[in-house]
Order: structure tokens, then sequence, then C-alpha cells
């Protein structure tokens, strides 16, 4: 298995708020991009501000890297990852996979997030919740 994307599911493991953006290009190339269910942002200085928000928004939340598939300059990291909506709420916790490409010298070259948005967010939100289980049911065969 290539290298780069066992240090890149590390680096994404051990995050913090603390980090700075100077720590995110030693694994970002100045032109990448990054896409998760809610967005979609290009360069170093627009992901790191995806990652502060997720700080500034969600108490303790954490990435636990299960698995790492990779084909070239491709890899795909299965994850759970971990959150509190405020300190004294209870943890939460959803899986997804995150599709990485590197370059020729190890850069992320793109990040796109994949996971169920409407199960693990918005099925949550009291109203709107109930509306979407309730269309879910009808399509469930």
């Amino acid at each position: 298995m290539n290298k780069y994307a066992i240090e890149y599911a590390d680096f994404f493991e051990n995050l913090t708020k603390e980090d700075t953006k100077e720590l995110y290009k030693n694994f970002f190339d100045v032109n990448s991009s990054f896409e998760d269910p809610f967005q979609k942002v290009k360069g170093i200085d627009a992901i790191y501000k995806v990652f502060e928000h997720m700080y500034e928004t969600l108490d303790e939340p954490k990435f636990i890297v299960d698995e790492i598939i990779q084909n070239d300059s491709v890899a795909y990291l299965k994850w759970h990852f971990y959150f509190k909506l405020s300190q004294s709420a209870e943890e939460q916790s959803f899986i997804g996979v995150s599709r990485v490409k590197f370059d020729s010298i190890g850069m992320v070259i793109s990040h796109v997030d994949y996971w169920d948005a409407a199960y693990n967010i918005y099925e949550k939100i009291p109203l709107l919740g109930s509306i979407l289980r309730m269309i879910k049911k009808r399509l469930h065969a």
C-alpha cells in the first residue's frame, strides 16, 4: 500500500482545533478540492475553513479510520465520525467513506466525502425528520 494514504489517514484521525493551516499545507496541494454533502470548496484556505467550522459548531469531533483501500493514486478511507452537539450532549456517530486522490508526490488533490446526510443529520431535526422517515417508509419495498 502507498504510504501517502496511511500518512493522510493518520493526519485525518489526529486533527484538532489547534492545528494550523500550515499543517494542512503538508497534505493538501494548493489547488486541492474538498467535497461533502454540504459543500464543495477549492484551495487550502477554503478546506481549512471547512474544518475550522466543524470545530466551531461541534464538540469533540473525531474521525477514526477503519479501513483503507488504495489503487495507484486513489485511496478510499472508511471512517467513523464521533461528535457531540454540545459539551453536555450525548456522543453521536456515523460512518462515511472518503475518496482521496493524490498527485505524484503524495499531496491530496481531491477529497470527496460520502455519507448519508438525510439519515445522519436531517432525520434528527424534529419536523423534517418525521417527514423524511415517512417518505422513506413509503419508498421501502
